[in-house]
């Protein structure tokens, strides 16, 4: 499969973001993409930088105008599409939402972030309600796709969830970077972090993982912060953690990158880790914390 990756830095211009994006899947359509992966809540500036009501205002419905965009993107190319939308569900009730939009344009799915922050900078408690569609892969003309959202990356109970329920491959929109007051070593710790626990999902579901970050500054509205520094490096990863592509940390970038899904059934031949898991013995993961 020839997989599209889209790392673009956005600006407060809402209709020129959404512009240049279907003109990029447009290009990467024509050079032979099939499937084109956006990066999280690519329709604005990465609002959660601030706890304001106004910022509501940028939520959308599912179907909706905004999706319809999209849609007519993903016809027009003849691609599988995800994207990353800020749902507005009801009034007082928003989501951080996945929308994948199958190569007729039809939307073949979504999925709702289930993990979400809540950090300085990343304040998206205050806007997002967990997700309520559990972890099912979406199913597409190109196969049955995981999709997660961004800080669900560090939880491997979701990556694994995916791979059970029959995911051909893992897919992280992601908006991630550095607070200016990091040290430059706390700032390589964070990113190398955030690259090999990535690495470590592929490895253990015998999956490709397909992750595309946003890049570039954008300040924060209040000047509490520096603002975030969006790192980029966007990266597509087989199924024994090999790299197949790394995007830049610091430039928009454009890319095909071929992913062999076959690859994964010989991948967990060599190395069976479902068919050894101890299932038996793993009720704990239902809980909390194990102290008594």
């Amino acid at each position: 499969m020839k997989v599209g990756i889209i790392q673009q830095h956005n600006t407060a211009d809402v209709a020129d973001n959404r512009s240049r994006l279907v003109e990029k899947i447009k290009r990467l359509a024509s050079e032979g993409a099939q499937l084109i992966v956006l990066q999280e809540l690519h329709d604005s500036l990465y609002f959660c930088q601030v706890e304001s009501v106004d910022n509501f205002n940028l939520a959308v419905a599912i179907p909706s105008e905004t999706t319809e965009i999209y849609s007519a993107a993903a016809r027009e190319a003849g691609v599988v599409l995800v994207t990353s939308l800020f749902e507005r569900r009801a009034a007082g009730l928003y989501h951080n939402t996945a929308v994948v939009f199958d190569s007729d344009g039809s939307i073949a799915g979504k999925y709702r972030k289930m993990h979400i922050p809540d950090d300085p900078a990343y304040y998206e408690k205050f806007y997002f309600t967990p997700g309520d569609l559990g972890f099912e892969p979406v199913q597409t003309s190109l196969g049955r796709l995981g999709v997660l959202v961004c800080w669900d990356q560090w939880y491997p109970e979701a990556a694994r969830l995916m791979a059970m329920r029959g995911a051909e491959m893992l897919i992280y929109p992601t908006a991630i970077g550095w607070e200016s007051s990091d040290t430059a070593d706390e700032k390589a710790r964070q990113r190398e972090a955030w690259i090999t626990v990535q690495r470590g999902h592929a490895v253990a579901n015998g999956l490709p993982v397909i992750t595309v970050n946003r890049v570039g500054y954008e300040p924060d509205p209040s000047g509490v912060t520096g603002g975030i520094q969006f790192w980029g490096s966007s990266f597509v990863a087989g199924p024994q953690g090999e790299f197949l592509y790394q995007a830049p940390d610091d430039a928009e970038t454009e890319a095909i990158v071929e992913v062999d899904l076959a690859r994964s059934e010989q991948v967990r031949r060599w190395w069976p880790f479902l068919r050894d898991r101890r299932i038996e013995h793993f009720s704990g993961l239902t809980r909390r914390f194990l102290d008594d």
